[in-house]
């Protein structure tokens, strides 16, 4: 599993620290994270429905950020687990851009266990960085 979760950083909140070898897969990692935060057996969400996001942002850390409160928005604005099924992130002069396709199904209380309500990302320790061959995250999200 490309995450794992590190209850040292907040004691309040829940946070994950995520990897991958490019930047596609620590964000696909994120987005798996979360989506265990929120759902046990998250295997168990199924692929019924599809969508594609697409985000901007100048900074990184942020574009996860953003990706992430995107997959939040979907769970409280239409009930729907989202997975991240394939992220493509390209960097141009001014700014990093993401395209998503994401697939999930909406909340069935009787065949999804749900474990807590993320309200939010936070800013607190949020970090992106390369090192040791490797694309790296801390996120702390808000519960």
């Amino acid at each position: 599993m490309p995450f794992r979760f590190n209850d040292e950083i907040s004691t309040a909140d829940v946070a994950f620290e995520s990897w991958g070898c490019t930047l596609e897969e620590l964000f696909i990692s994120s987005a798996a994270a979360l989506l265990r935060t929120m759902a046990d057996a998250s295997e168990l969400v199924e692929r019924r429905q599809k969508l594609t996001v697409r985000l901007e942002n100048q900074e990184l850390d942020l574009l996860l950020w953003s990706f992430l409160q995107e997959l939040i928005f979907y769970k409280d604005a239409r009930r729907l687990l989202l997975h991240a099924d394939t992220v493509h992130i390209e960097q141009n002069m001014d700014a990093f851009t993401l395209e998503a396709n994401l697939s999930g199904e909406q909340i069935d209380a009787g065949r999804h266990r749900l474990l807590v309500d993320v309200k939010a990302v936070t800013l607190h320790r949020l970090q992106v960085e390369f090192s040791d061959n490797l694309w790296k995250a801390v996120v702390v999200l808000d519960v």
